[in-house]
């Protein structure tokens, strides 16, 4: 199947600029194409997901594709998709957040060698050498206010107000596309479907700029805005965003965001997201529509998801943790693993040594008083590292630990509190 096929049987293009002329420029040769990714926080999260895939999808059909990490642009600040201003960063912290976001995009990306490896670019690279006086020049000249001022991203910001380094993020931007046009022979930008305005203006330079001195054959495409059945923002939690970093969202909460995802957006995040083909597709949209209760569309997204953004080991982890926290036994992982599965629930740090579990229930507010607590031992309503505990008389010890380190109480079936030692 054609790429463009592909992508649109998908519902992954929302507006390309000229579909029968790129189809036929894919056709005749190898494309090299990029998209930007500006490094405005330590890690990309699953929201800059999808235009990585999408140079994933390129890569497989046999294109080159371009990760331009904005090390310039990222300290100026795209007013796109946004009512107020960025903060603007220092120039270390900056590179400091490209270096990260590149290796990031390496795990998903084939930087390998081969004819179609990915490439990595910074545009700190060119944007850095220039002069005020070169900028205003060989570029800025090539801008017409009222052009800008029609833009979507600046438009929409008038009445509130914008300041002239957010209104010139687009220059920056379009002048990407002519660098890399010029040195790498790339043709195609991708982006987000608030970035058109963006594509649109660098494809205008690329014209302006030859001035009838050669024929400029290059494209824009964009992708649809993710949007969640609920009216809830994509990427986003109770916790907040869900990070590609492992340290920042562990692979067991990335799994289980995929795995928890509405029925209604399971099928189409399987489209978007996942290199599985379109029968298999069909078979789990089915399974949902006859069996939702098995979820088993649901578990196919958060396997590929995590092995696609982690590895296989982590995969495993996740689902190890998983199994462990739906059976009640965890006696089985690991205090990483404790770490994981547990983050975010209640927890008491315990100073003594052979603390009373009596006393502990009630200073961990596990139980609300002395009596309430003896009743729940002695009802069996209280578990210790998953395993029920009614002794009255219980002091914590050595054995209630995994690895030395933590203690996990259930009371009921589903409420878990996090006891570690100091």
């Amino acid at each position: 199947m054609h790429i463009l096929d592909d992508l649109s049987k998908r519902g992954l293009v929302n507006q390309v600029t000229d579909e029968k002329g790129l189809r036929k420029h894919l056709d005749s040769d190898q494309v090299t194409l990029y998209c930007g990714f500006d490094p405005t926080a330590d890690s990309l999260h699953i929201g800059h997901l999808l235009p990585i895939l999408m140079l994933k999808r390129f890569q497989k059909a046999g294109h080159r594709p371009i990760a331009l990490v904005g090390g310039g642009t990222g300290m100026i600040g795209d007013p796109s998709g946004r009512s107020t201003e960025r903060q603007l960063n220092s120039q270390e912290v900056v590179k400091g957040y490209s270096e990260r976001i590149k290796n990031q995009m390496a795990k998903i990306l084939n930087f390998d060698e081969g004819e179609n490896a990915a490439v990595a670019r910074n545009n700190y690279e060119w944007l850095s050498e220039m002069t005020i006086i070169d900028f205003l020049r060989d570029t800025g000249k090539h801008f017409g206010i009222n052009y800008m001022l029609a833009k979507d991203s600046v438009e929409s910001r008038i009445e509130a107000g914008i300041s002239y380094t957010e209104f010139s993020y687009m220059i920056l931007q379009s002048l990407d596309f002519q660098k890399l046009y010029e040195k790498e022979n790339c043709t195609l930008q991708l982006g987000g479907s608030d970035q058109w305005g963006n594509i649109t203006a660098g494809l205008e330079l690329l014209r302006r700029s030859a001035a009838g001195e050669k024929e400029v054959e290059a494209y824009g495409m964009t992708m649809p805005l993710i949007t969640k059945a609920d009216g809830s923002k994509f990427g986003k939690t109770a916790g907040g965003a869900v990070w590609l970093d492992p340290e920042k969202t562990s692979p067991y909460e990335f799994y289980q965001f995929w795995v928890n995802v509405d029925d209604r957006d399971v099928i189409k995040f399987l489209h978007y997201f996942t290199f599985l083909d379109f029968d298999e597709i069909e078979e789990l949209r089915r399974e949902v529509e006859e069996r939702p209760e098995q979820r088993k569309a649901h578990k196919r997204l958060g396997e590929e998801m995590t092995k696609i953004v982690h590895d296989e080991k982590a995969l495993e982890q996740a689902q190890r943790i998983t199994e462990a926290l739906f059976s009640g036994d965890i006696t089985s992982l690991s205090a990483e693993e404790i770490e994981q599965g547990f983050k975010g629930v209640p927890s008491h740090t315990v100073e003594e040594e052979g603390k009373k579990l009596v006393d502990l229930l009630v200073d961990a507010g596990i139980s609300s008083s002395k009596r309430q607590a003896r009743e729940d031992i002695s009802n069996g309503a209280i578990y210790i590292n998953g395993e029920r505990n009614q002794e009255i008389n219980h002091e914590l010890g050595e054995a209630d630990k995994i690895e030395g380190k933590y203690t996990i109480i259930r009371r009921g079936k589903k409420k878990y509190f996090f006891i570690q030692y100091r």
